[in-house]
């Protein structure tokens, strides 16, 4: 186990001693202070690398003594230790920047683990810093995530922060943002990484199928149950469950995941046994549930118990010095995985790219760039290879892709296809969610799109 130095902040005498001794046995350099006051004068003079802090203390409390440690020693992390293990306090001790909490009277055994781990994401930090001046770009590397911008810097960092923890964590943004790639990455730095990231995209399945999906049923419970299937939690079983588009379910599955969430336990659809797992849950949404919540739609309790952690995912739009990067990346990769030999991009390419507002975020710029690599007819990827490259640019003037100087006829049809070609890739594909989106009928949009295929 990695040794720590550990600075224990606790008024009560006894167990400010016990917590002090018990760490130092366990090789641990500890420290202990009996106030904020006396804590905040040792970090000035000394490197803590975790802080146990008491949340109720006279005079400075834990959530304070936190936010004034950061000033000193901004990579400090913290645990909370209190005696009232509510949800409200967890989610005050996550939200100041705390890695985790332990309730009162505090198990030796659960702190020690909870200090390994962060530990060994300490190690991990190190090392992708180590990484990132090998290889000498000023791109920050976490995973598949590439930026530039502070804006994803203080999201990655807090997704390392908070990783190691239990906490149940809800990614907000835009489609396409990269939310799944965030999942992915504190998977990948917390100490269920040993075992795969389970995922279920919410909002692609039935209502009746969903919940089979998720918490498994059994054989006859339902027609074409012909044997008893597991569902992802119980698949996710010391592992995470990745809840991709949270905000869609339906109001008889909130109930049972928020069950889940509450107890860790399970019910199979059809079935009377009680199961239980360890699941660590992230979701991930792109609806203002705060909205949904206001209306009925979504549990204000089950609210609360996904958004824990909240990390917001910005649009791409909002953070455009990730743009060369992104654009250099997609266009090397793809070239690679269609067995082209491109030198890169014609500056006129590369300006229309950078002034893009790209709605569909990352995925739409892949998208683009994807298609760019198997069209382009020479060594370079020109406006042409382009999909709004002949239609006067794309910027943010709400007039991308319009034929300039064309007929209304021209313009509309223009702006249908846009429409539809945004609407599906917000749809995933999924030809019945792309219309509804829309307020058309299926039936029509097949018909919009057998029109183009025929033109």
């Amino acid at each position: 186990m990695p040794t720590l130095d550990v600075l224990i902040v606790e008024d009560e005498p006894t167990q400010r001693e016990m917590l002090r001794d018990a760490l130092r046995r366990e090789g641990h350099r500890a420290e202990a202070a009996g106030g904020g006051e006396e804590a905040l004068r040792l970090l000035q003079t000394s490197a803590v690398d975790v802080l146990l802090l008491d949340q109720r203390m006279p005079g400075m409390d834990g959530l304070e003594v936190l936010r004034r440690a950061r000033s000193a020693q901004p990579e400090v992390d913290a645990v909370m230790l209190t005696a009232y293990g509510s949800v409200e306090n967890a989610v005050a001790a996550m939200k100041a920047g705390a890695s985790d909490y332990v309730t009162k009277p505090v198990d030796l055994d659960e702190l020690l683990l909870l200090l390994e781990r962060l530990g060994e994401r300490r190690r991990l930090v190190r090392e992708n810093e180590v990484l990132r001046r090998e290889l000498g770009t000023g791109a920050g590397v976490a995973g598949r995530l590439l930026y530039r911008s502070s804006r994803m810097a203080e999201q990655v960092n807090l997704a390392g922060r908070v990783a190691p923890s239990r906490a149940t964590i809800l990614l907000r943004g835009e489609s396409g943002t990269g939310k799944e790639l965030f999942a992915h990455l504190i998977h990948d730095l917390s100490p269920r990484r040993a075992h795969p990231l389970v995922t279920l995209h919410c909002a692609a399945l039935p209502e009746g199928l969903l919940e089979s999906e998720l918490f498994g049923h059994e054989r006859g419970a339902f027609t074409g149950a012909v044997q008893q299937r597991r569902g992802r939690l119980e698949e996710a079983d010391g592992s995470t469950l990745f809840l991709d588009e949270v905000g869609e379910l339906s109001p008889s599955v909130q109930v049972k995941l928020l069950r889940f969430l509450q107890e860790g336990e399970i019910q199979r659809v059809g079935g009377n046994r009680v199961l239980r797992a360890d699941v660590r849950v992230i979701g991930a949404t792109h609806r203002d549930l705060e909205a949904r919540v206001r209306e009925g739609a979504f549990r204000e309790d089950l609210y609360y118990r996904l958004n824990v952690v909240t990390l917001h995912i910005p649009p791409l739009r909002e953070r455009r010095e990730d743009l060369p990067v992104l654009i250099d990346h997609f266009a090397e990769r793809f070239a690679r995985e269609n067995g082209r030999h491109l030198e890169g991009l014609s500056r006129e390419a590369r300006d229309l790219l950078l002034k893009y507002d790209y709605p569909g975020n990352v995925r739409e710029l892949a998208n683009i760039l994807e298609r760019a690599a198997v069209v382009s007819r020479g060594p370079w990827i020109s406006t042409e290879d382009l999909p709004f490259g002949n239609t006067g640019g794309a910027g943010a003037g709400g007039s991308e892709g319009l034929p300039p100087g064309g007929t209304l006829r021209e313009a509309l049809g223009a702006l249908e296809r846009r429409m539809i070609d945004a609407a599906l890739l917000e749809a995933g594909g999924n030809q019945s969610r792309a219309a509804r989106a829309l307020g058309l009928s299926e039936r029509m949009l097949r018909y919009k799109l057998k029109g183009r295929r025929r033109g």
